[in-house]
This record gives C-alpha cells, structure tokens and sequence, in this order.
C-alpha cells in the first residue's frame, strides 16, 4: 500500500488495485502540490462538511465517477451537486466496499460548509474520524478533533499501522495532545496532518515527530508531494 501526502488533511491511499482519495482540499490550498483536475481515484472519503476537507470532492468524484463516503449530510447535499456515486455512514457504522472497509469513528470538532457568495453556514452533519481497511493493512485518519479517549478504544479494538493525526493547534488538537493520541491508538507508524496551511495552524512537525520518538513512537513528517509505502 502506498500513501501520498497532498497537504493539509488530504492523502491519496494507492491498494494494488484502487485508489482512495481522503479530504480533497486542493483548490484554494496555498500549499496544494496537485490540481484537483489532475487527480485520478476509485473512491473518496470525506471525514466532514468543513470547506478545508469537502474541498474539491465534487468535482474530483464527478470528473472520476468516484464513490464518495461520508455522513448522510455530505453525501446528500454532494447528491444535490450532481455526484451520482454516494453511499452514508453514521458514526461507528461500517462498510465493506470494493477496496476494503470503511468505518466513521467519533471526532470532536464542528461539521458545516458555507457555499460562495452566502453569508450563511449549511448544517452538513457532524464531524468524524475514518478507519480505512485494505490488503490487511488498517489507516486511521482522524479527521478534524480534539483529544479524546475514544481514541483509546480505537486502539484497543483495531491493529492500526498508520495514524494520520491533527497536529495544527488552534481548530484542532495540538501536538502535545496529538502525541497522547498516537499513544491511545498504538500505530505503528504516525503521520501528522492539518497544519502550516494557514498562520494560524503552523507547527513544526519535525519537532513532532521528536517528541514521538521520545515516547518510542515512529513517526513520519512527511513531505508535501511525497509518496511511502506501509
């Protein structure tokens, strides 16, 4: 399985067989090393309603006749901009798809998006995290949250072998928080996400991944553009 890294919260997840796309934020994205019209996927999973996240995920899905997954209110209101491909989840629902199993986990943060030229947020569910199944290798992307011990669950209950983890402060957890949080999840390898995109998130993430290893955790700051193999 490889990863690659396309900034802020967005990763493209390659099996040898399908693409997924998580968090699409490319368009408007200073730090964005691909255009959304270049990207190519099976499938895209959207952990919430937030401009940051949602991003480009209607155009990419309708451009790829993509499958998107997210919460009942993503799905429908993306339905309603012509993506054809949906399938909703629930918090601690489930789903074996083509490509592997897709479950929402729980994620403390807000969840709504505010369309081009309106002065008014759209309720559009709320916020999760994603655990992401494929060729016996389990991806936790967490979404937007702040620390919880929830997170202690999910490491009880899942081999997770990578943890993509909020580190910017500010909207989300910070690295001291996102540091006890790889500790709950026991990953074996951790990634951080969402930060540096904007001044107000900005972090050093090679001093985050320090302060992993000080606790005998292996983690990654990977770059921007830059693809692994797990």
């Amino acid at each position: 399985m490889k990863i690659t890294y396309l900034s802020h919260s967005c990763f493209l997840v390659e099996t040898s067989e399908y693409t997924i796309l998580i968090d699409p934020f490319l368009t408007g994205n200073p730090l964005a090393p691909v255009k959304a019209a270049d990207v190519r996927c099976d499938a895209i999973l959207v952990t919430h309603g937030h401009g940051d996240h949602i991003g480009d995920t209607a155009d990419i899905a309708k451009a790829n006749d993509a499958t998107v997954i997210s919460s009942y209110e993503v799905i429908d209101w993306l339905s309603r901009q012509g993506v054809k491909k949906g399938h909703p989840l629930g918090l601690g629902g489930g789903f074996n798809f083509p490509f592997g199993r897709v479950k929402l986990t729980v994620a403390l943060h807000s969840a709504g998006y505010k369309p081009e030229g309106s002065e008014d947020f759209l309720y559009l569910g709320v916020a999760a995290g994603v655990l992401l199944t494929a060729e016996g290798k389990t991806i936790y992307h967490a979404g937007d949250t702040a620390l919880t011990l929830d997170m202690q669950l999910i490491g009880q209950r899942n081999r997770i072998d990578v943890a993509m983890l909020p580190i910017g402060d500010n909207f989300t957890m910070g690295p001291e928080d996102a540091v006890l949080a790889a500790e709950f999840v026991k990953a074996g390898l951790v990634l951080p996400m969402h930060y540096n995109t904007f001044p107000p998130i900005k972090q050093d993430a090679e001093a985050f991944v320090a302060a992993l290893a000080e606790k005998g955790i292996k983690g990654n700051a990977i770059k921007i553009g830059e693809t692994i193999t797990v």
